[in-house]
C-alpha cells in the first residue's frame, strides 16, 4: 500500500499540487495525510504522525519532495531510518530511497542538507524583515486586549478585593493571565 504525506508551512498555502502529484504517483486520495500551517522543522505534526502510524512492512511512504517530509538533516535521517527498520520504503517523488545503496544515501543526505539550508535561509530573511519593519515603526507586536481605561478599571476592581481573577477575566472577556499581567504592570496588588 502507498501512504502519502503532504505539508505546507502556512494556512494560506494550497495542498492541491502535492495531492495531485501523490495521486499521480499511485497514492489513493483516501490515504494522503496532510499538515497545513506547520513547519517542517518541527517533527511533531499530526498528519506526519498519522502517516507514519499507517504504514506497515512492505508499504511505501510517498512524499513529493524531501523538504515536505523534513527540514532538518537529523529529522529526515531519523524518519528514513525508522521506516527502513520497519520494512517500509520511502519514496521521494518517483525515486525510492535505498539506505543500503551508498549513492542513494549520499543523494538523500545532499537533499536533506539543502532542505535544512533553505529552512535556515527562510528564518534569516524573516528575522531581517522583522528588524526592518521594527526600525520603520511598523512592527509593534500584538494589539492589547484591553484599552488603557479598561486596564485601569480592571486593576481598580482587583485592588478593591470584591472580585476574583476568574470573575474579572469573565467580566472583561480576557484570560486570567491577562488580568495577572495588568495587575503586575500596575505595580502589584498594593494601592
Amino acid at each position: 500500500m502507498k501512504i502519502g504525506y503532504a505539508r505546507v508551512s502556512t494556512a494560506e498555502q494550497d495542498l492541491t499540487a502535492q495531492r495531485d502529484a501523490l495521486v499521480g504517483l499511485g497514492v489513493d486520495a483516501r490515504h494522503i495525510h496532510v499538515d497545513k500551517g506547520l513547519a517542517g522543522t518541527n517533527r511533531s505534526r499530526p498528519g506526519l504522525e498519522k502517516a507514519l502510524a499507517a504504514v506497515r512492512p512492505g508499504d511505501e511512504l510517498v512524499v513529493t519532495k524531501l523538504d515536505r517530509l523534513a527540514r532538518s538533516i537529523r529529522d529526515a535521517k531519523d524518519i528514513a531510518d525508522e521506516l527502513a527498520a520497519e520494512g517500509v520504503t520511502l519514496r521521494l517523488g518517483a525515486s525510492a530511497y535505498d539506505p543500503t545503496d551508498p549513492m542513494g544515501k549520499m543523494m538523500f543526505n545532499i537533499l536533506a542538507t539543502f532542505a535544512e539550508f533553505e529552512a535556515d535561509l527562510i528564518k534569516m530573511r524573516t528575522r531581517e524583515g522583522m528588524q526592518v519593519a521594527k526600525a520603520n515603526g511598523k512592527l509593534r507586536g500584538k494589539k492589547p486586549k484591553l484599552s488603557g481605561v479598561q486596564e485601569r478599571h480592571l486593576v481598580d476592581l482587583y485592588r478593591s478585593g470584591g472580585h476574583t481573577t476568574a470573575e474579572l477575566a469573565e467580566l472583561f472577556g480576557v484570560a486570567r493571565s491577562t488580568v495577572y499581567r495588568a495587575v503586575e504592570r500596575a505595580g502589584g496588588a498594593q494601592s
